[in-house]
């Protein structure tokens, strides 16, 4: 077995030394899934690099034991240590667009771990890179071999790197997020093939993430984190059926769907506390609605038989058991005027999307007379009107972000583009200059890859005034910074994160910084290229009801671009399918989910995993 026993990881930080993990305990079984949930922040990506022995230069293991079928992983020379990593242990990294190497060919970086960690060689290993990338979806395997991974959309990339990662058939697979950037089919055959694996060659599993339909489809054991500890261990269907622990309850309470259209999501105030204090009690106190005297003062173990345990004082032998101490259990929901149903949409749309069409040049061949071009959009049409969501959903690598891209200009000189994006009648691709800074004030965008998008030489207060002072130079450095310290807080940011660097945050709070920056400047319409495809349910769900009480407030439109038919679901008016950059079906958000005309929607409805 794959054993971590009361890790101890600390990171020296300026705020002082964090302690990211404390005394983490869990235990994976060859072909076994096991889960590891909990809000971004919590220790969950640290726990997998101090696995892995990859912590950053800021951090180390102070105390603990890491043993792979009795090896010692923390005792082991770096030499012994790389052959493990990849070998009989292997990682997918959250951020595929980080950790593939932008110099090298995607057939390159494949066939170096194959050749290190296998037999292969050569032309056998290249025909099982292809084998590998056809297995995970990639299309034209042997075209995209050759290609560099900045030609790959998000959801590409990330199957390139479990492409990568599987293919040296290890023993255990610490995945990290392995599904977010992947579309419902994409992650139905990753997850099929997981399994596939697992049954073949008995390969355990570390699933990291915070899509708790695939846990539910996918574990066997479920153990809940939280604050760099584990609060709940169950078994999978006994932490869905009855969860324990008040955070666990409040997660599951929290998630989107078609039942609670229409209703604020029941958000858990306040965020993760900064790991750098001492803690004289329990974590999650100040969240917890049932919440007692004693659990400011006692700080709780985590008792109960192997396998299933939980850390909660009220809950232990004597304990008084859980009784709510405010009306909503720990549960923050917006003013009750947010549950107003909105209005239907009347009169000229906001946006007009009309004939969009956009094709890229491709390098030319030595014989080819013209370059030839790929059409990535193919006369797209919709609207969308004001106060109203219109979801663009399908496949990765059908268009979305492409048509979410043109429309905010930001593939001018890049690609051929075709047709109109009319808003409020004014064609957005004929501005230019001043009139285009203008249009800018009116729209935004949340890009996909939240890491990527934001600037590293940047502190986070930076890189939030930098659009408010140049699309509202007239408000003073005071009110910009008001303005900055109020948009952090809406989305879950504490005022202290302001004076951070992008690479200090995790991926779900990196995300929250760039929905702030979008919403900063009071945008009409906002391109959503899946704003919470990176966050946890408990921030998806505080999100999401922020981006409803905008629109309700301010009359906010959103293109919300997106995989999760849930939260399309909960949010969307209308709903445009995409396939192979053409609009395959349309219309009203129930229509299209509930009673599904093309084949394609009703497959990929198929798809989606469920509670």
């Amino acid at each position: 077995m794959l054993s971590i026993d009361q890790l101890q990881v600390e990171l020296d930080a300026e705020s002082g030394i964090v302690r990211a993990i404390d005394g983490l305990a869990l235990a994976i079984q060859r072909g076994e899934t096991f889960a590891l949930v909990g809000e971004s922040g919590c220790g969950k990506s640290m726990t997998a690099l101090a696995l892995m022995r990859l912590l950053p230069d800021s951090g180390a293991v102070t105390g603990g034991d890491i043993t792979l079928d009795g090896d010692d992983l923390l005792a082991m020379p770096e030499s012994a240590m790389r052959a493990v990593r990849g070998g009989r242990i292997g990682m997918i990294f959250q951020e595929p667009g980080t950790s593939l190497n932008p110099v090298l060919t995607v057939g390159q970086q494949m066939r170096e771990t194959i050749e290190t960690h296998t037999a292969l060689r050569g032309d056998a290993a290249r025909a099982k890179a292809i084998d590998w990338l056809r297995r995970v979806g990639i299309p034209e395997p042997e075209r995209r071999f050759d290609d560099y991974p900045f030609r790959m959309s998000g959801g590409q990339k990330q199957r390139v790197m479990i492409a990568m990662t599987l293919a040296a058939e290890p023993d255990y697979l610490v995945a990290d997020e392995p599904t977010t950037a992947l579309d419902v089919t994409i992650q139905k055959q990753i997850l099929d093939l997981l399994r596939d694996l697992q049954r073949e060659q008995g390969m355990g599993l570390l699933l990291i993430t915070h899509d708790l339909a695939v846990v539910a489809g996918m574990a066997q054991h479920v153990a809940l984190m939280y604050a760099g500890q584990i609060i709940e261990v169950a078994p999978a269907a006994q932490f869905f059926a009855t969860p324990r622990h008040p955070y666990a309850q409040a997660l599951l309470r929290a998630l989107p769907d078609s039942q609670r259209r229409g209703q604020p999501l029941a958000a858990i105030a306040g965020t993760v506390p900064p790991l750098t204090q001492a803690f004289s009690g329990c974590r999650f106190v100040p969240r917890c609605g049932f919440a007692q005297a004693v659990c400011h003062s006692q700080q709780p173990e985590l008792l109960g038989a192997a396998g299933d345990q939980v850390r909660c004082l009220l809950l232990q032998a004597g304990g008084p058991g859980l009784v709510a101490t405010t009306a909503a259990a720990g549960v923050a929901a917006p003013p009750a005027a947010a549950t107003a149903a909105r209005p239907a949409a009347t009169g000229a749309p906001l946006l007009q999307v009309v004939g969009l069409s956009v094709s890229f040049q491709l390098r030319k061949g030595f014989l080819q007379k013209q370059p030839p071009r790929f059409d990535a959009v193919k006369g797209v049409s919709f609207q969308v009107a004001a106060g109203q969501t219109l979801a663009l959903v399908g496949e990765s690598g059908c268009g979305k972000t492409t048509t979410g891209k043109a429309i905010v200009q930001l593939l001018r000189g890049q690609a051929l583009i075709e047709g109109q994006a009319l808003l409020e009648g004014q064609n957005l691709f004929d501005l230019d200059g001043a009139a285009l800074r203008e249009a800018r004030r009116t729209v935004q965008i949340i890009f996909q890859d939240p890491f990527a998008s934001l600037n590293p030489r940047m502190r986070v207060a930076e890189i939030l005034d930098e659009g408010l002072a140049a699309l509202q130079p007239d408000t003073t450095p005071g009110d910009r910074r008001q303005r900055i310290e109020a948009i952090a807080e809406q989305v879950g940011l504490r005022r202290d994160a302001l004076q951070r660097w992008p690479h200090e945050f995790s991926g779900g709070q990196r995300q929250r910084i760039a929905i702030a920056r979008a919403l900063a400047v009071n945008p009409r319409l906002i391109v959503c290229d899946e704003p919470t495809s990176a966050l946890d349910v408990s921030v998806q769900a505080q999100i999401l009801n922020l981006l409803r009480e905008l629109q309700r407030e301010l009359g906010v439109s959103y293109l919300f671009i997106t995989h999760n038919i849930a939260v399309v679901e909960y949010i969307a008016d209308q709903v445009a399918v995409m396939r192979a950059g053409r609009i395959v079906e349309q219309g009203a958000c129930a229509d299209v989910l509930e009673q599904p005309v093309d084949d394609y929607t009703r497959t990929l409805l198929a798809a989606v995993p469920r509670l």
